[in-house]
């Protein structure tokens, strides 16, 4: 484990290019294997987690050829999969593979895979899958009853109405992707809106796909028609380097090709609202309507002050990953940040609100193996006025490797 001081900066400037989504990229491989012909991804992020969705859908009969200017899935099958070698299925630290992986193997009737990973992977609970697939037919049988390892067992699916308790976009891709799997339509009801990249790329694969205010409804089919996808720049990625150019006097920097999904600039929003500079064309809420595409735009970013605000619990879903970055901008603004709602945190890779709370108390952050709070540390290095050690920087790699570098690129 490195420990890596990062130093007060006095202007960040010029642009760059973030690392290619990692939600949309998980999401790719997966669909890619479920497919039945061939998927050519485009921009595919080549990190860690992401790297251990390729590993695991060649594990399940999926064929993953890599070059150097796309990735191509030769697809399995929406009822091919089958398990090779020996062992569980190795998915590394990746939640989201964790999480939308079992919709798939839970159609695979009468078969059975069991899903295991890193240390920090274990303490991550899995009863919010196992619910809704267990209401569909299917078993999974978990660790202590609700943590990795974990066993699912494929069946006959049923169409389900399942009412999510917490908004969460992987159990909701959980269910959509299981629901292929049935005659009839099978409907996830949210309390507030989250990430919709399953939604688009299911509909992009000729899927019928229904939003109904809070209802999401996928019919079952046969086959995905999918030939290619392009990824755009991820936005949670692109956050760091936004909060680095808000908060470090005399900064100017533009972003280019950052996905801007309304379902993913909730951050962006949040940080206009305290005072933040930050220009680009975001997607607008498009009501009912699913989209197929995903919208990229450059964000031009500039430093300024700031003023707290009130983060709501129906802004959460749509900020989920960038609320931490929240907490660091707050403690620069003038008056109170408040975030209510954020309870999913606790979840993630680490306790994110018990490891945000510890490390901006003083100039050292451990980022006990979490991606996002070594970045975290590395904003608050740059922004503070005598510097910070992160603990653990090596952790950024998951989803963004490069970052230091690309950050040196701006001082």
């Amino acid at each position: 484990m490195s420990t890596v001081r990062v130093d007060p900066a006095r202007g960040l400037r010029g642009e760059l290019r973030p690392p290619t989504d990692k939600s949309i990229s998980h999401r790719a491989a997966i669909l890619g294997a479920m497919a039945s012909g061939t998927v050519r991804i485009t921009g595919y992020l080549d990190a860690a987690d992401t790297s251990s969705t390729l590993a695991a859908v060649a594990r399940l009969g999926a064929r993953v050829q890599a070059s150097p200017d796309a990735i191509v899935v030769h697809g399995a099958g929406l009822r091919g999969a089958i398990a090779s070698g020996d062992g569980p299925i190795d998915v590394g630290n990746a939640g989201t593979l964790m999480r939308l992986l079992p919709g798939w193997l839970a159609s695979q009737e009468g078969r059975s895979f069991t899903l295991d990973g890193e240390d920090s992977f274990r303490r991550r609970p899995v009863d919010r899958i196992a619910a809704p697939l267990a209401l569909m037919g299917a078993e999974v049988v978990a660790t202590d009853g609700r943590r990795p390892p974990f066993t699912v067992t494929g069946a006959r699916l049923r169409p389900i109405h399942y009412e999510m308790p917490v908004a969460s976009a992987q159990v909701k891709s959980c269910v959509l992707l299981a629901a292929l799997a049935p005659g009839g339509a099978s409907t996830v009801s949210e309390p507030e809106p989250s990430r919709d990249h399953t939604q688009r790329m299911l509909a992009a694969a000729g899927v019928a796909v229904r939003r109904d205010g809070r209802h999401v409804s996928v019919e079952g089919a046969e086959t995905l028609a999918l030939e290619e996808i392009a990824i755009p720049g991820d936005p949670s990625s692109a956050a760091f380097l936004i909060a680095a150019g808000v908060l470090v006097p005399g900064s100017r920097v533009v972003l280019r090709g950052v996905g801007t999904n309304w379902t993913r600039s909730g951050f962006v929003r949040i940080v206009q609202r305290m005072g933040g500079l930050v220009a680009g064309e975001l997607e607008e809420a498009p009501g009912d309507a699913v989209a197929t595409t995903e919208p990229v735009a450059d964000l031009e970013v500039a430093a300024g002050p700031l003023v707290g605000t009130v983060v709501e619990a129906a802004e959460v879903p749509l900020a989920i990953d960038e609320l931490p970055l929240v907490a660091l901008l707050g403690c620069f603004a003038e008056g109170e940040t408040v975030v209510r709602g954020a309870q999913e945190l606790r979840l993630k890779e680490s306790d994110r609100i018990a490891t945000v709370v510890e490390g901006l108390r003083g100039g050292r952050i451990a980022s006990h193996g979490d991606h996002r709070l070594a970045m975290l540390g590395a904003v608050a290095g740059l922004a503070s006025s005598d510097g910070v050690e992160v603990e653990g920087m090596e952790a950024a790699d998951v989803s963004y490797p490069g970052f230091l570098e690309d950050v040196a690129r701006l001082r």
